[in-house]
């Protein structure tokens, strides 16, 4: 069983004004913390002992992404610890039971970073932990502050001599996440007393740090004083190698564009995939899109990738996203239905609708969740990342991707433009009915292939670029809502059917029918003006101009 909490924490350590004989900061006395915004009192809690092992990959994969794994005894809260950045001071934390083994569910939820690599320990950290709680005036906890004084080992590739820090720890108390001016007030306390921010973003970053650190004055005979300690320097996958790299001195060139917004999305998906994993809010949604940007961008962007290597990582892109559209589409169509049934009147909802469609989709849900993890624990899907991570190092460029971007990005963004004008023409002329709807439809997707291309070419244009991206997408809403519509009226003949066959009214199934052919007819309508007010020749020079 796996716990989840968010932890907002902050870490602490001495100035080089407060630094020791060594040379090394040592940590000043803890400040007085009372006062310090609505805090009243400081409650001791205790020393407490902890032993934890870190464990990352051989090439430390966990670490450059800002992902911790422990093995943690002693304390409140012993046993295995994963921690999943969030944001700035936010990470999210799951705590499993001891055992020897990590957790299944949170080797699971590494699986896109670490993938065939075996996972070892990487450091050992033997912890005194001095525990105070941040109490109001009327008695509730709002933070915790931990004085730490660690003894810390490396243990590969080689073990190391220990290193020791002490460092102080200000986390909000869970369900206070609004209380970030409680840190600053205390953080004000904090600097007074000699300390500042963590150079580190970890206890296991601080310890390879400073152990590399000892090394190295081993070899070169002293220490070098007062010098702050860096993080080490992990092997990173492709993909975080060419993030981190630094802006180009020359020109922006089509490729700096095009390679930016891909890595960008091959990180989205890495990144999304324990979100999905966890079901969390609108994880499948952003991952499948990220799916669709990166596809999308390897076929607008033909001129700078060389298709013979993009086309079948396309093919398998398109089998990735198909695999979490079961479940997107189901959340949608959930959603629209809920809704669409909260809009009638209670005297128009005969029989047990919504127990009907309750029941409905949770058979679909069952399907369609089975499905999104079965693909992202196959071993075709972290071929698809491996294959991912090897583009991003080694891209195939062609000719046109030395070239300066703007005219390079401009032509991409208009092709694709003219792709949907003929998608549109069609769409348009097609009679009412069923082959109208499939016109429609490819015309919704094309939109979406020009706002993605809008999107791509924005670091190179700037604000046109914005402004056109955002005109595809009004009219990629128009066509995107008239699709849901055909989707949700074969979802409702579906939910009339299963009523009438237990002998439950299918009246209200009907009405909703209705109401959503009645829709569909709305959108084609409004098609044409709109259309014609986006397709106005001047929008097109702008992003020439």
């Amino acid at each position: 069983m796996v716990d989840t909490k968010r932890e907002i924490e902050r870490k602490y350590e001495a100035t080089a004004e407060e630094a020791g004989p060594s040379g090394r900061p040592d940590l000043p006395g803890l400040p007085e913390l009372t006062g310090a915004g609505p805090v009243a009192t400081v409650v001791g809690r205790g020393v407490a002992t902890l032993e934890a092992t870190y464990y990352d990959t051989p090439g430390r994969r966990l670490l450059a992404d800002g992902i911790t794994l422990r093995h943690r005894t002693g304390g409140h809260d012993e046993g295995w610890h994963l921690k999943l950045p969030v944001g700035p001071d936010v990470r999210e934390e799951l705590h499993a039971p001891l055992g020897g083994e990590v957790p299944a569910e949170m080797a699971a939820l590494l699986r896109s970073r670490v993938r065939h690599d075996p996972l070892r320990p990487l450091a050992h950290l033997h912890t005194e932990r001095d525990r105070k709680d941040l109490v109001d005036a009327d008695g509730t906890v709002l933070a915790e502050v931990c004085v730490d004084r660690v003894t810390a080992r490396r243990l590969a590739p080689e073990e190391s001599e220990p290193v020791r820090w002490t460092e102080v720890e200000v986390e909000l108390a869970e369900g206070r996440g609004h209380d970030r001016r409680l840190l600053d007030a205390v953080e004000v306390r904090l600097r007074d007393g000699g300390l500042h921010r963590a150079d580190t973003p970890s206890k296991l970053a601080k310890a390879l740090a400073e152990t590399e650190r000892a090394a190295v004055a081993v070899e070169t005979g002293g220490d070098a004083p007062g010098r702050p300690a860096k993080p080490g320097k992990p092997a990173k996958t492709a993909r975080q190698v060419e993030r981190a790299a630094p802006a180009p001195r020359r020109p922006l060139g089509a490729d700096d564009v095009v390679l930016d917004y891909v890595r960008r999305q091959i990180d989205a998906l890495v990144r999304l995939d324990p979100a999905v994993r966890r079901d969390l809010p609108d994880a499948v949604h952003r991952m499948r899109v990220a799916t669709r940007r990166l596809r999308s961008a390897f076929r607008s962007y033909r001129a700078v990738l060389d298709r013979t290597v993009t086309d079948p990582l396309g093919d398998e892109l398109k089998w990735l996203a198909g695999e979490l559209g079961v479940e997107r589409d189901r959340e949608v169509l959930t959603e629209r239905l809920e809704g669409r049934l909260a809009e009638l009147p209670g005297d128009l909802r005969l029989g047990p609708v919504r127990d009907r469609l309750r029941q409905w989709s949770q058979g679909q849900r069952d399907g369609a969740r089975a499905t999104v993890l079965a693909a992202l624990d196959s071993e075709r899907y972290l071929a698809l990342l491996d294959t991912l991570d090897a583009l991003a190092a080694d891209p195939p460029l062609r000719p046109a991707a030395g070239k300066p971007a703007t005219p390079v990005v401009v032509k991409a963004v208009l092709r694709d433009y003219e792709r949907l004008a003929g998608r549109m023409t069609t769409a348009l002329e097609t009679p009412r009915g069923p082959d109208r709807d499939v016109a429609v439809h490819q015309a919704r997707k094309a939109a979406k292939r020009v706002r993605y291309a809008a999107e791509t070419a924005r670091p190179a244009l700037g604000k046109p670029a914005k402004t056109f991206a955002r005109r595809m997408q009004g009219v990629q809403d128009v066509l995107g809502d008239h699709q849901d519509s055909v989707v949700t009226r074969e979802a409702l003949r579906t939910l009339a059917t299963q009523a009438h066959g237990a002998g439950e009214s299918d009246f209200t199934f009907g009405l909703l029918y209705g109401r959503e052919e009645g829709r569909a007819a709305a959108r084609e309508r409004e098609l044409p003006g709109l259309w014609a007010e986006v397709s106005r020749k001047k929008h097109r020079a702008a992003l020439e101009a």
